[in-house]
Order: C-alpha cells, then structure tokens, then sequence
C-alpha cells in the first residue's frame, strides 16, 4: 500500500509537527508514505467564500500530485472533505473523481483502511476532544447527538486505545468551536464567543489538552487559552497516537 500525505497550508506552516506525527505513526502502522513536494493549497479557502471557479489551478495541481497513489492522507478533516466533494478537473474528470474517492482523513483511514485495533502510544494525560464539524457532519467521523442513532466516533475509539490517557466526557461534546475558516473574520464577534464557550467546556473537566482531528479548529481555541493566560495545551490527535 503507497499513501500520498496531504499537509494543509495552515499545518505545513505553523504545525508542522502535526504533519511529522502523521507520518511517523502510518510509517509505524508499516503504510509506505510519500510526500509530493509540489503540492500546496486544496483551494477550500477560496470556495468557501464563493470563488470556486477560482480554484482550477489548485484543482489541476492536487491530480497531478496524488495520482500515482493508493490512497491520499491527510490530518485535516475539513480539507478532505473540500477535496472529496469539490476536486475535479475538466480534462481529467474521471482520474479526478478517482483521487477524491481515496483522500482520507487520517482516524477515518485508520480505522476504516487500516482497521488498527491497538496502538503502541502512551499519553497519560487528562484530555478533552473537539468533533470538529466537517468531520462530524460532512466526513461521518462520528455520531451527532440530535440524532437518535448509536454513539461512535472515530477519533474517540482511536484514543482509547492510548495507555495512560484520561478522557474526559464534555457536556456539548459535538458543539461547533466558531472557527469556520473565514467565518472566524466576517463574523469575529460570533467566532469569539463560540470559541470562548467551546473552551469553557473543557476546562470546567479538568482538561490539560485539548485535542481533534483540525488544526484549524484547535488553533482558534488555543488563540483564546492564551488570551485567557490558561496552561491547558491543543494538540493535533496525531500527536497524541504517536506519542510515547
């Protein structure tokens, strides 16, 4: 199995340690990882904000990198759902279609590909986990609670299998932190308070770091633990089921 490793912009530049756990741990998993070095932006920020037909260079770029590959991994739920729902290239639309079929999230090719039953990782720290929302409700990463349907989620199932760890159970645990990309700059005033009430929930549990499967979602809320002078930490799940 080959995997290609998507790093999203705002990971390869401010965390970047993210993008090495991912890759060390699907190396421990014994996935055989290549990152193409070309790759940059899935053009997700530009289509959110209404500039989709804006998007073929990124679009045209991202087949050109990832064709070659079983699978495409990427520790970010809200780009991959980006690229599943929107890659397309009109001179290559079926090769396009293909790539956008195979791109995953990295807890959903964890246990969906892969099926991992145990992890060799320790983490032995108290931790709350934030459902990021495209994961929840446009990956299926996990259950929402407005639905009567069994409970699951991917990510959650994953980090039990860390030793040490102390998950804690939130009191809105599938609540939406506020960042929504640009949402977060239109609507900073919402976003804030979003965010402000979505930390709350973990620290009133005791929680020393707060983890997901978003790094952009963790960063909004980590920009708000800092301004509040708080000690709790994010850390990207990656890093946590990499962890030794």
């Amino acid at each position: 199995m080959r995997v290609g490793l998507f790093i999203p912009c705002y990971v390869d530049q401010f965390y970047p340690g993210a993008a090495i756990a991912t890759l060390q741990l699907l190396e421990k998993l014994g996935v055989e990882v290549a990152y193409p070095k070309n790759q940059t932006c899935c053009g997700q920020p530009m289509a959110n904000s209404g500039f989709e037909h804006l998007t073929g260079g990124c679009n045209r770029l991202f087949v050109e990198n990832f064709a070659g590959f079983d699978y495409i991994v990427a520790p970010s739920g809200s780009c991959v759902l980006h690229i599943r729902e929107h890659l397309h290239d009109e001179k290559q639309e079926e090769l396009a279609h293909a790539i956008s079929q195979k791109t995953y999230e990295l807890t959903s090719f964890l246990t969906d590909v892969l099926k991992v039953e145990s992890l060799p990782s320790r983490f032995p720290h108290r931790v709350g986990m934030h459902q990021s929302c495209h994961g929840q409700r446009g990956l299926h990463l996990s259950s929402m609670t407005e639905l009567v349907a069994p409970a699951f989620s991917k990510p959650g199932s994953l980090l039990k299998m860390v030793k040490g760890i102390d998950l804690i159970e939130l009191d809105r645990k599938d609540e939406c932190c506020g960042f929504g990309g640009t949402f977060c700059v239109v609507e900073e005033a919402v976003s804030a308070k979003m965010g402000k009430d979505r930390v709350a929930d973990h620290l009133q549990h005791g929680a020393e770091y707060i983890t997901g499967v978003d790094m952009s979602c963790l960063m909004h809320m980590e920009g708000i633990l800092k301004r509040q002078g708080s000690k709790v930490k994010v850390m990207h799940i990656a890093e946590i089921l990499n962890a030794e």
